[in-house]
């Protein structure tokens, strides 16, 4: 497996984290360089070390883990996205006191976006391929299309916040149900 079969794994990996990402740029009215940056250092910490445990873990923990990974993301993302759309209806600001970027939720979206990753560690046991250059890819990969996410998801959000938080939490929604049939009917995805 060489460099150009890794990158695209990392943007392979990294569209999850860059829809969550997205939906954080909704929530709030002009992010500052950290909040641009929080979803990027978290999602792409993550989406480097899940590879890094599959690939130590190998097989047999990888077998566990795939049995229920897709309810898992489902579980996680479902909430954080059913919130986002019941918060897109409320009329009271008392949600603009929540702070998206809490430590909490964004180690919950950070798991739950890189669960895949996992599996994705335990193939590259099977091949002849450095781990810490992967990792590095993808992690690197993930932050900047994370941080990129938050900035196109709060020009979007500018002009339609409530229909755009709403969207968002659809997105998540549907981006755990995708993951649970996918896994369900298709056998992973």
């Amino acid at each position: 497996m060489g460099f150009f079969e890794i990158v695209l794994i990392a943007i392979g990996l990294s569209m999850d984290a860059f829809a969550v990402s997205i939906t954080l740029g909704l929530s709030v009215k002009k992010p500052t360089l950290l909040q641009n940056l929080i979803p990027g250092i978290y999602f792409g910490l993550f989406q480097a070390l899940m590879p890094f445990i599959g690939f130590l873990s190998g097989t047999l923990f990888a077998a566990r883990i795939q049995a229920f990974d897709h309810w898992v993301a489902f579980a996680l993302l479902g909430f954080i996205g059913g919130k986002m759309i019941k918060d897109s209806f409320s009329k009271d600001r008392e949600k603009a006191a929540e702070n998206p970027f809490s430590f909490f939720k964004m180690l919950l979206l950070a798991i739950a976006t890189s669960i895949d990753a996992l599996a994705v560690g335990v193939t590259f046991a099977f091949f002849e391929i450095n781990i810490f250059t992967a990792i590095t890819i993808i992690g690197l990969t993930t932050f900047g299309i994370s941080a990129a996410g938050v900035k196109i998801g709060n020009i979007f959000g500018e002009k339609y916040k409530s229909k755009a938080e709403f969207a968002g939490g659809a997105v998540l929604v549907l981006l755990g149900i995708k993951i649970l049939v996918e896994n369900l009917f298709f056998g992973g995805g």
